[in-house]
Order: C-alpha cells, then sequence, then structure tokens
C-alpha cells in the first residue's frame, strides 16, 4: 500500500510541557485514518506539524510528494464565509487563495458533488448547519486535492445533517481521496474509519481498524475502547 505521508518521532514541546511525545503517524494512499483522543491530547497539534504550520521540535515527515501542500485540503470546524455573497461567490473567492480561476461551470460541479446545486445562489450566512458544512467541505475541493484533513466535520449537526456529510465523505473516498478525519463521536467513527488512531498525552495509544481494535481489547464498541484507554 502507497504510503502518503510518514511521520516518525515527532516531538513539540511548550517550554516545559511535552504535547507530543515521539509520535510515529503512517497514512496510506486510499484510507479513511480517523484521530481520536481527549481534548489536550496533542491530536491538533499533530496535524498542525504535518501540514506545516507547526515546526516539530524533533522528528521528520516525509510526504509522498515534493509539493504535497498543493495537493492538501483542509476543512476547519468553522469556516469565515464572506458575508453578504452567495454560495457561489464564495466559492469563487476561495479558489482565488489557491490562484485557480474557474468558470461558474466548474463550480457548480464541485457544488453538484456536494448536493448544494440548488443553494448555489443563496447567501452562504442563510444556508443551514449542514449546508454550511458541506460548503466548506466543497471549498476543499475544488483544487482536487489527493488528501483531505476534516476537523469534527459532523459535530453540532442534526442527525439528517450528519448523515449527508458522511455520505459526503464515503463518497470521496470511492473517488480516490485519501481522509483524515477528527471526531469525538465514537459511532461516526466505527461507520467511517477504515483505520482507527488513539492519542492520548502526546503518543499513539492504540491503532489498527475498529474490528481489531474491538478484537484486541476484547471492548464491544469504540467508545468503551476510548473510556478504557483515557480513563487516566
Amino acid at each position: 500500500m502507497k504510503s502518503v505521508i510518514q511521520a516518525r518521532g515527532l516531538v513539540k514541546k511548550y517550554g516545559l510541557r511535552t504535547v507530543v511525545d515521539g509520535l510515529d503517524l503512517f497514512l496510506a494512499q486510499g484510507e479513511v485514518l480517523a484521530i481520536i483522543g481527549p481534548n489536550g491530547a496533542g491530536k491538533s497539534t499533530t496535524l498542525d506539524m504535518i501540514l506545516g504550520l507547526k515546526e516539530p521540535d524533533a522528528g521528520t515527515i516525509t510526504y509522498w510528494r515534493k509539493d504535497p501542500y498543493r495537493q492538501i485540503g483542509v476543512q476547519l470546524q468553522s469556516t469565515p464565509f464572506f458575508p453578504g455573497f452567495n454560495a457561489l461567490e464564495n466559492m469563487r473567492m476561495f479558489a482565488a487563495f489557491y490562484g485557480l480561476r474557474l468558470t461558474n461551470d466548474e463550480i457548480l460541479s464541485v457544488l453538484h458533488q456536494c448536493g448544494l446545486q440548488d443553494v448555489a445562489r443563496t447567501y452562504a450566512d442563510r444556508l443551514s448547519g449542514g449546508q454550511q458544512k458541506r460548503l466548506s467541505i466543497a471549498m476543499t475541493l475544488m483544487h482536487n486535492p489527493e488528501l483531505l484533513f476534516l476537523d469534527e466535520p459532523t459535530s453540532a449537526l442534526d442527525p439528517r445533517a450528519r448523515r449527508e456529510i458522511r455520505s459526503l465523505i464515503q463518497s470521496l473516498t470511492i473517488a480516490g481521496t485519501t481522509v483524515v478525519f477528527t471526531s469525538h463521536d465514537m459511532e461516526e467513527v466505527q461507520k467511517l474509519a477504515t483505520r482507527v488512531v488513539l492519542i492520548n498525552a502526546g503518543r499513539i495509544m492504540a491503532t489498527g481498524t475498529p474490528a481489531d481494535l474491538l478484537d484486541e481489547y476484547n471492548v464491544t464498541s469504540l467508545e468503551d475502547l476510548y473510556i478504557q484507554l483515557t480513563e487516566n
């Protein structure tokens, strides 16, 4: 299986506090990797180092290509849409950040992929919560990234909106996109992830497919596993 990212021995410290402590992380092409763990466990700092937003104090990161950041899409928990602009116009303005000049048809094609073709000319701030989440994901897809990072993509959404986002993620992986996402919803992780990495206190405590982890730790759900490995 082709490697997309290999991180070895990552360390990040803030003063005397070690946030990431010798962490190794492997990401394979085409997989859906869920990174889970309690708040303050080092998940965000690890992803920030992989995305080039923070420099590790020690360790190395190897990417699958020389220009990885041009092939990465990142969806944050909240996206600052431009006020007074509709979905299509927001897409066009975000495309400019990537140096892209897309036609209306090209933008509408991405919106259609995310199930937003019917609200293309609706003001972004008037979209439902689920539609805004899908729009934020659509913005990360305009440059056809090979790797997608999603930060709690379904947090604070109603059940219907969560199902829509999960279906979108599954369609992206079928199309060949490698996906990394964080979530505190263990049911979602069990449904979406092909592999799970649990981080606590800056270290990887467990990794494997959901089924393998349940078997290895003799638990019936990922929530039980999470509680077991993070109770201290």
